[in-house]
């Protein structure tokens, strides 16, 4: 993608007519533009109070003025910034002075492309600024500044030295062919190799951690018809949000509650209870159930004592990294204790969602699943970046299969060459206009 030309101007911000509302300017005009409107050259970072007009000269607006010039700008280009009252009116007619001065009006997200093509921010940092933008949660938005400040390009690009190193130490061998078989044995590269997979192992699981404070944990509640999925899901809620009976079949649809949890963002869906039936309603609810357990997180099984053993089954189909979680309700029939522990990679609960019982338990377990205490360091993430962590570690391990079998320096070349190219498309140094164009579209405008 080209360096941009011209000059870009959109509303920033415009709270209401009670408020304060911003209009930013950014390209090689926004100086003329600056000083067309205050009536001579501005101060560089200059808090100016001046008089906004239109061409005719009528007055439009009074406010500050303020212009930064490039390099030391968000954008990297000559940046002016309009600060007026926080009317839609006033603001839509500066908006227009200024596109006559030489502006257009900018695409969403098109000040931070400019700031990613001006090598201000790489692309992790600039789908942070949106990521802080929509953070659902206190976790999510600590985690999206962390991003921001550069924390998960830093990893990246420490990971990024280690496979390029270990890549420029394999294709020595492809260089003096006749020392290949001796080179290429060396326990050095196979160690080399080995760190920098645990390295990748734990940056993917970091980031998994982020792209779940960033989006917020998917939980999919499952089980047999009168499990208590729909009365667990009201409990964790704190309020009457799905339908209760005894009647078997209520829930015949998926049903969404998003919550927060102590800054944690969580989305819990109540599915219909899995069961073969001949009512073709909630064999359709059967069926989003199941499509529902693939896109989770984590899955919430709701049975009982006597039908736990059987229920686990339900668990079968499930996509590798999905979390388990087996919740045994209704204890208070029982009169059993309220409990939990972790076995056979499950974590199992004792609870009881008619009274409560067990579910703080419960709860604590959702909020370290979704990232809680996961420390300052915690950054967000997007899906397309656990994607391509995965992609690498794919990649890896067909290098280390390589180097153990036939020992082919190309092959082993090739597939660190591209998992390196994979691990760029993280922070930008190998991008595509159509990934950039997906990107910075779904930004809003003025960002």
């Amino acid at each position: 993608m080209t360096q941009p030309a011209d000059t870009i101007a959109a509303i920033a911000s415009a709270p209401g007519a009670a408020g304060v509302g911003v209009l930013r300017v950014s390209g090689p005009a926004a100086s003329a533009i600056a000083q067309a409107l205050l009536g001579r050259p501005p101060q560089p970072r200059h808090a100016h109070f001046a008089a906004f007009r239109d061409g005719a000269g009528e007055l439009i607006d009074r406010g500050l003025l303020l212009h930064f010039p490039a390099p030391a700008s968000y954008t990297g280009e000559h940046v002016l910034e309009l600060q007026g009252h926080g009317s839609a009116v006033l603001l839509d007619a500066l908006l227009r002075r200024v596109c006559e001065l030489g502006a257009r009006l900018a695409r969403p997200g098109e000040f931070t492309e400019r700031a990613f093509l001006n090598g201000k921010l790489d692309l992790a940092q600039a789908e942070a600024v949106a990521d802080l933008i929509a953070a659902r949660s206190q976790a999510g938005a600590r985690a999206a500044l962390q991003s921001m400040e550069g924390v998960f390009s830093r990893k990246v690009g420490a990971l990024l030295q280690s496979l390029i190193a270990l890549r420029v130490h394999i294709e020595a061998a492809i260089d003096f062919p006749e020392e290949e078989i001796d080179f290429l044995a060396d326990p050095a590269i196979a160690a080399r190799l080995e760190r920098l997979r645990a390295e990748l192992a734990e940056l993917l699981r970091e980031a998994q951690r982020g792209l779940r404070l960033n989006d917020g944990l998917k939980v999919a509640i499952v089980g047999r018809p009168n499990a208590g999925k729909s009365s667990l899901l009201n409990a964790l809620a704190g309020s009457e949000r799905a339908i209760v009976t005894p009647i078997a079949g209520t829930t015949r649809d998926v049903l969404r509650e998003s919550l927060s949890l102590d800054g944690i963002a969580l989305e819990l869906a109540d599915t219909a209870g899995l069961r073969d039936t001949d009512d073709e309603v909630e064999r359709e609810g059967v069926r989003r159930a199941h499509g529902e357990l693939q896109r989770a997180d984590v899955a919430l099984l709701v049975t009982t004592a006597a039908d736990c053993a059987a229920d686990l089954a339900f668990f079968d189909a499930l996509p590798v990294g999905v979390e388990r979680i087996v919740l045994i309700n209704k204890i208070d029939l029982d009169q059993a204790p309220a409990r939990h522990s972790q076995c056979a990679g499950m974590h199992w609960l004792w609870a009881s969602a008619k009274t409560g019982a067990g579910l703080d338990a419960l709860r604590e377990h959702l909020k370290r699943l979704a990232g809680a205490g996961s420390g300052e360091g915690a950054f967000s993430a997007r899906r397309r970046h656990v994607l391509a962590l995965q992609q690498v570690g794919a990649l890896l391990d067909r290098t280390a299969a390589i180097l153990t079998g036939s020992r082919a320096g190309e092959l082993a070349a090739e597939e660190l060459r591209q998992a390196q190219h994979a691990l760029g498309e993280i922070t930008g140094s190998y991008s595509s206009d159509d990934l950039l164009g997906a990107i910075f579209s779904s930004f809003c405008i003025g960002k």
